[in-house]
């Protein structure tokens, strides 16, 4: 082993050194890359999985009929290889092979905490699957530490604003301006409308109380042509991937971007294994790679390292990267490395039926691949007496008549058309909370001897929801009954039962900021305190949850970062 890595060390000495190395090319790994190599740095990009071909794999427009089963093979039939991501709603027969595969990634939790990590490696990652909603935090958020609990963010909304808005004006955003200090405005394309239905329950609940809102949701989908990129034609299978790069997609947008500079050079097939330290330094001087195709390792050099690899992979990197001067890996020294995972508690709510629409004319709205949304409330004017923090909502009232209802209507042809476009003979309306995760040091992930398809030690995940959460789902589980009831809408369920942390797929923290490196991992600008030439951008920054969905700071955040790391490298600090 010691002659194999003393050969890839003399190959790597031969090769050209870049200015920065990405890992990672989803969501803020695109970033990473549009803003370091139009600041004119030399970007390698690292990408774990395989490259994309939108020819292949996309399947915006793929028909049933050009699939094996249909579209209808239900989850048995990947559970062999994708045990945990074929219970995402997206793993279907159309895009399962934008998921991993379990057997190759596998990871451990107690058999009584379970978490549902769910991953995508392709160039692009999660990016071309993810939900696309899309919300600024606030200083509810940033300075959440105020109630008592946990470390506040080392930054403002103020400091974070600008980089949001350089996001959103490339990026496009389409919302409504609100005015409301817990949930700040975007940058907006023109709004998508409201249903009748859901104009219906706006009406309904604004006139009951002055602090709930019901407003369209903010969602990262062009509603009219933008950068270069088509609006939105509304065929409503976004997590396909999209031909037309009408919803943000790195590939479809940011890397692009990079590529145009002539300075981006993206790697495939490229799984990080740790980042290497240059003994008479202590910085990080590459990173070391597994070939996923030839299980060989190699090395790629820079002067900085950015890590975006998504919040779990970005800190086992870190723990990984072991040597004399860093024993329990990079950022290990706080003793907060691996801990305070969060994920937003989900699937709770409430949903029915919209009786006086009963008999409404098909309108087309299942094809607006996004819903409504409730901003947070709780916590806001007044302290709630039962728990601290808060919970958005989001649903819709929309016609859906797709394969649920075509599985049922009979005959073939015309007749079965026409059956399927007049199903929606009763409109259903549903409302589900997205309740903030407080970071707690017990909910943690630690390395452990196992190892993956490609030799890699991997992650034993420990978390759960905790008494904040559970009492917050509670009064949620009322909340979306009462919005309802207000509107005249019927009730006819309501679940309080939510998925085990990971399902939400918004999992962040476990490396985050602060402002006293004796109690984070990196500093106001994402560097690791231990480490400056080394920066995590992803969700593991993060040092509270919010009840937002994350991935629009995450790339603001990244943004931010990299233009530092610029100056700084200008500067030569790094």
């Amino acid at each position: 082993m010691a002659q194999q890595q003393r050969a890839s060390a003399r190959r790597a000495a031969s090769q050209k050194v870049y200015d920065a190395i990405v890992v990672g090319s989803g969501a803020t790994g695109g970033w990473a890359a549009k803003v370091l190599t139009e600041r004119g740095l030399s970007v390698l990009v690292l990408e774990a999985g395989r490259n994309i071909d939108p020819a292949k794999d996309y399947r915006m427009l793929t028909q049933p009929y050009e699939l094996k089963y249909r579209g209808l093979a239900e989850r048995d039939t990947y559970a062999p290889r994708q045990p945990i991501q074929s219970r995402c709603y997206a793993a279907n027969e159309y895009s399962r092979h934008l998921f991993v595969d379990d057997v190759d990634n596998p990871y451990s939790t107690p058999e009584e905490k379970p978490f549902w990590w769910i991953r995508g490696r392709q160039v692009g990652g999660r990016s071309l699957t993810w939900g696309r909603q899309s919300y600024r935090l606030s200083d509810y958020d940033f300075k959440a530490a105020r109630d008592g609990h946990g470390e506040p963010w080392p930054i403002s909304y103020a400091e974070l604003a600008p980089y949001y808005e350089e996001v959103e004006n490339f990026v496009g955003i389409s919302g409504s301006y609100e005015n409301l200090p817990q949930l700040p405005d975007s940058n907006f394309l023109p709004a998508m409308a409201l249903t009748c239905g859901e104009q219906l329950l706006k009406k309904g609940v604004e006139s009951k109380w002055d602090d709930r809102k019901v407003i369209i949701g903010r969602a990262a989908i062009l509603t009219r042509p933008h950068q270069g990129r088509a609006a939105c034609h509304w065929c409503g299978h976004c997590d396909r991937g999209c031909d037309t790069h009408s919803y943000y997609s790195s590939n479809g947008s940011t890397l692009p971007a990079a590529a145009k500079t002539g300075r981006m050079t993206l790697r495939p097939h490229s799984v990080v294994r740790e980042i290497i330290v240059d003994p008479n330094t202590g910085k990080a001087k590459g990173v070391r790679v597994v070939d996923q195709n030839t299980k060989q390792d190699q090395e790629y050099l820079a002067k900085t390292v950015v890590l975006c690899a998504s919040t779990l992979e970005s800190t086992r990197i870190l723990m990984l990267s072991k040597s004399r001067q860093f024993a329990e890996g990079i950022g290990a020294s706080s003793g907060a490395l691996g801990h305070y995972l969060m994920d937003h508690m989900f699937q709770i709510g409430a949903g029915g039926i919209v009786e006086k629409l009963k008999g409404m004319a098909y309108d087309f709205s299942d094809g607006r691949a996004n819903g409504i949304y409730v901003p947070r409330f709780r916590n806001i004017r007044e302290k709630h007496k039962d728990f601290i923090r808060g919970y958005g909502m989001q649903g819709g009232v929309k016609m859906g008549y797709t394969y649920a209802i075509a599985k049922r209507a009979p005959g073939f042809g015309p007749e079965l058309k026409k059956l399927v476009r007049e199903a929606p003979n009763e409109i259903a309306w549903s409302l589900g909370a997205w309740c903030e995760m407080l970071p707690e040091h017990r909910n943690h992930v630690a390395l452990t001897d196992k190892l993956d398809a490609y030799g890699i030690p991997t992650l034993h995940i420990t978390a759960s929801h905790g008494e904040n959460e559970k009492a917050m789902a509670k009064d949620a589980l009322t909340t979306a009954q009462e919005l309802g009831e207000a509107a005249g809408f019927k009730v006819s369920y309501a679940s309080n039962n939510p998925a085990p942390p990971g399902f939400c797929i918004h999992e962040v923290g476990t490396a985050r900021m602060g402002s006293d490196h004796k109690k984070s991992v990196l500093n106001a600008y994402n560097q690791v305190w231990d480490m400056p030439n080394v920066f995590v951008t992803d969700g593991a920054a993060f040092a509270s949850q919010g009840c937002q969905n994350p991935t629009l700071t995450m790339m603001a955040i990244t943004a931010r970062a990299c233009h530092y790391l610029a100056d700084e490298m200008s500067k030569h600090n790094l």
